[in-house]
């Protein structure tokens, strides 16, 4: 944690593709409602920054929320299918609040419903990135929400936090927006509080002084957001997370005023670097076991930008089809690659240690050398 300077906030100025995400919590009431005042303030300040030209998407949770009030439930609920009834209920209800107030102030929106499923299929991934793009450039807001209609523990993101970040990445935006009921990390001392202004990292020692769980109508906490913050930083989109019920926060922010937590990260990673398919397996989809590799093996991936041959392998973890992300350790346990695989858990199990040239006698096949080829893989160290 290093202290900010003036630079730094104003370099926010310069932001011209922004991401905003609302948490529950700030748009609803009390009760859990959603709250026609906050949206609306909410939407008056997008408005604002979006008519001095900057792209602006929003992030929005709620759905449920709404669905809830609309149902006359008095608790959000807790099975899979009733919290996708409130959903499909709500979605309509809350992208029409949004929908009426943005056309007051003069701007058109447009729906996105996504799953993890659909940033995971290549094909999808582009769909998505191709339709935002497209919205932005007809100067339209896209509106952005997880698709709890459909998704199952297998496809959702989570939360919105991490659905806002990985849009973030997926769009290549420069400033990302969490927006909660707190002003930022708070340092506690005691029985007191103070706001931490600047990070330049996100440690361990960072995520423990992350309070909070959400609440009936949300899911993320700080830690979430601070852990979503780490994957847009990382390939250097500035994150700030602020109080969004603070009066004017958005503008405030975007003209430099030092409100909220403003993460940039110092780390020089390999990840700010890589192309956008590189970018698409490193970050969309979700690792399905673990390869241990040798120390020739971890040399050759790591420094020498080489393949992963199957004589390097020396355990194999997980039960998982070719075309998984796994995760390559050293013997250390050390995470030093994640990469697509060519073969099945079983049939790399069959032909670890072993020279390529063997693969064909071993599995009656050598439709591949590499277990993983080098524009599969990216490597995380370094």
């Amino acid at each position: 944690m290093n202290v900010i300077s003036k630079d730094e906030r104003n370099s926010l100025k310069e932001s011209s593709r922004i991401i905003i995400k609302v948490g529950s919590r700030v748009i609803v009431d009390k009760t859990g409602h959603p709250d026609i005042v906050k949206v609306e303030r909410l939407v008056k300040q997008i408005a604002q920054i979006h008519k001095q030209g900057k792209e602006v998407i929003l992030v929005t949770s709620g759905a449920i929320a709404a669905g809830v009030e609309a149902l006359g439930l008095k608790n959000r609920p807790k099975i899979l299918p009733e919290l996708q009834m409130a959903a499909a209920v709500g979605q309509t209800r809350l992208m029409t609040l949004y929908e009426r107030l943005f056309s007051k102030e003069g701007c058109i929106a447009a729906q996105v419903l996504l799953t993890h499923g659909d940033l995971r299929k290549r094909a999808r991934h582009l769909n998505a990135r191709n339709t935002i793009l497209r919205l932005l450039d007809h100067n339209i807001i896209p509106i952005i929400n997880e698709n709890d209609v459909v998704s199952v523990d297998e496809i959702r993101f989570g939360d919105n936090d991490q659905l806002a970040s990985l849009t973030a990445i997926l769009i290549e935006s420069n400033l990302l927006l969490l927006l909660t009921t707190i002003n930022g990390l708070q340092r506690v001392v005691g029985d007191s509080s103070s706001r931490i202004s600047f990070l330049d990292a996100i440690t361990k020692e960072t995520l423990t002084m992350a309070s909070g769980k959400g609440s009936d109508f949300s899911l993320g906490g700080m830690a979430s957001k601070l852990q979503a913050a780490q994957m847009a930083a990382d390939l250097g989109i500035k994150v700030v997370i602020a109080d969004g019920n603070e009066k004017n926060v958005i503008p405030a922010i975007i003209s430099g005023e030092d409100i909220g937590t403003l993460i940039i990260s110092s780390k020089k990673s390999n990840l700010s670097k890589i192309n956008r398919r590189k970018r698409w397996i490193a970050f969309f989809h979700r690792t399905s076991g673990v390869i241990t590799v040798d120390s020739g093996a971890e040399k050759a991936v790591a420094k020498q930008n080489y393949s992963l041959l199957p004589i390097g392998i020396c355990e194999v973890e997980g039960n998982f089809v070719k075309g998984s992300l796994v995760k390559i350790k050293n013997q250390n346990g050390k995470t030093i690659a994640k990469g697509l695989v060519s073969f099945s858990s079983d049939e790399i199990r069959r032909i670890q240690g072993k020279k390529s040239v063997e693969i064909k006698n071993i599995l009656g096949h050598d439709n591949y050398d590499e277990v993983i080829h080098r524009d599969n893989l990216i490597v995380l160290n370094g």
